[in-house]
């Protein structure tokens, strides 16, 4: 049995949810909700407006309590009894669509900044960089292919650059678990390849699920891809799998 066709084992699988149901008002956001994604896996995952696609990571941050099930976190930890800040702390990054980044700071700073950020406000009152946090975000410059900008003002940096800078601050906090939403929405062509690049770069040393609707661009992450509709599981595998997936066809790839 190959490892993407695996069943989930605690010591292999860093999220788990099983049978997860959210409802909004008598709408299901959710609809007994069940997959995994494994450590170090670069995850996919599509589908419709209203699919759930978002409240999935709502539920997996901690902003949205489910109505029922499981999630579990790193082989064992039930995120469903921990609020936001605790599952920040435990190394869950997300990055949302619009980028936030100090504008007014430069590039090094902003890293400088959410290395600090991860020490607590008090102890980063006087915080200075030692030789090693700065060998650090030179190579995180380099990761996210931002060390000739290394000085430039946040707020004078592209779209795709200011992209590129905060998925940098949030590695900078070791998360074992990335949630990207939308990358590549507003980019130009050049910056939406080098981003899907980027996402297949730090894949690996932690696991990254990345939520889009760009086909050319999930193509290019050559992930695992996982179909979402009203609130469930439509289908999973391979892209190629996927789209030729007459219900995918139906509900999403064909409107």
């Amino acid at each position: 049995m190959s490892e993407l066709h695996a069943s989930p084992q605690k010591r292999d699988t860093i999220l788990y949810l099983d049978g997860v149901s959210v409802s909004f008002d008598g709408f299901k956001a959710l609809n007994n909700l069940s997959f995994y994604v494994l450590a170090g896996e670069l995850r996919a995952v599509i589908g419709p407006n209203g699919a759930g696609k978002t409240t999935m990571m709502d539920v997996v941050t901690g902003k949205t309590r489910p109505d029922e099930g499981q999630v579990v976190f790193n082989g064992g930890v039930d995120l469903t009894a921990l609020d936001e800040a605790r599952i920040a702390n435990l190394g869950i990054g997300r990055k949302f669509q619009k980028p936030t980044v100090f504008d007014t700071q430069s590039v090094f700073d902003n890293l400088e900044l959410a290395l600090a950020g991860s020490r607590g406000v008090f102890q980063s009152l006087g915080f200075r960089l030692t030789p090693e946090q700065r060998l650090r975000i030179d190579e995180m410059l380099e990761t996210v292919g931002l060390t000739e900008r290394r000085a430039a003002l946040a707020g004078d940096l592209s779209h795709g650059q200011k992209q590129w800078l905060e998925i940098g601050m949030l590695l900078m906090q070791d998360p074992h678990l990335l949630l990207v939403d939308e990358p590549a929405a507003g980019m130009t062509d050049a910056e939406t390849e080098e981003t899907a690049q980027l996402l297949k770069r730090i894949a690996g040393d932690r696991s990254v699920v990345v939520v889009e609707h760009d086909m050319e661009f999930v193509r290019a992450l050559d992930a695992r891809v996982t179909v979402l509709h009203e609130g469930s599981v439509l289908a999973e595998g391979s892209l190629a799998t996927v789209q030729n997936d007459a219900r995918v066809v139906e509900v999403y790839l064909g409107r």
